[in-house]
């Protein structure tokens, strides 16, 4: 366990600053700040000052499991592809617990579609093409899309993608419920 990083979340879960805990606990501000950055491992004693301060029990801190929050922001490496090896599917996001999306950043080379075989799942599913265009067939509708213009359907309805075109299509889409 980081002593340091529990000490940090739970002063922050009780909207106390350094300065207030150091002053109702009776240890110097440099001492959170140095517990809390992990430079200092803080005895036993001065431990159980800082913690009857905010207030909790020894056990309760030991004990208490606090999830981190949620990752908000990711580079471009973090993005994992679902692609076949010819069409890129970049999904953000993909170890967000309780995950209730799947915003995907899809790249189609020319010529490259998902398959002779539709598509069907529960959901539903939007997107938007920023380059290029897609011709994306929804049961019996067949439309081709070019940059700036974009689609919404239920996805229980049979579909396909594909780039008719000789330049490389990429669009952003939105699926929920996230089924990738």
């Amino acid at each position: 366990m980081d002593v340091g990083a529990q000490l940090k979340t739970i002063r922050l879960m009780r909207g106390l600053t350094q300065r207030q805990l150091a002053r109702q606990s009776g240890v110097t501000n440099s001492m959170i700040s140095q517990i809390e950055q992990g430079q200092v491992n803080p005895s036993v004693g001065s431990l159980k000052k800082i913690l009857d301060a905010i207030p909790i029990s020894m056990a309760e801190f030991f004990s208490l499991e606090l999830e981190p929050e949620p990752k908000c922001f990711f580079n471009t490496e973090e993005l994992i592809d679902l692609g076949d090896g010819h069409i890129q599917m970049l999904l953000v996001g993909s170890r967000r617990p309780d995950r209730k999306l799947a915003m995907i950043y899809e790249i189609y080379p020319p010529g490259a579609d998902t398959g002779e075989d539709m598509m069907s799942h529960d959901g539903e599913e939007s997107g938007i093409i920023i380059q290029g265009q897609i011709e994306l067939t929804i049961g019996q509708q067949t439309q081709i899309l070019k940059t700036g213009e974009a689609y919404y359907f239920n996805t229980r309805r049979p579909h396909r993608f594909r780039n008719p075109s000789d330049e490389t299509c990429e669009l952003i889409s939105a699926a929920t419920p996230p089924t990738f």
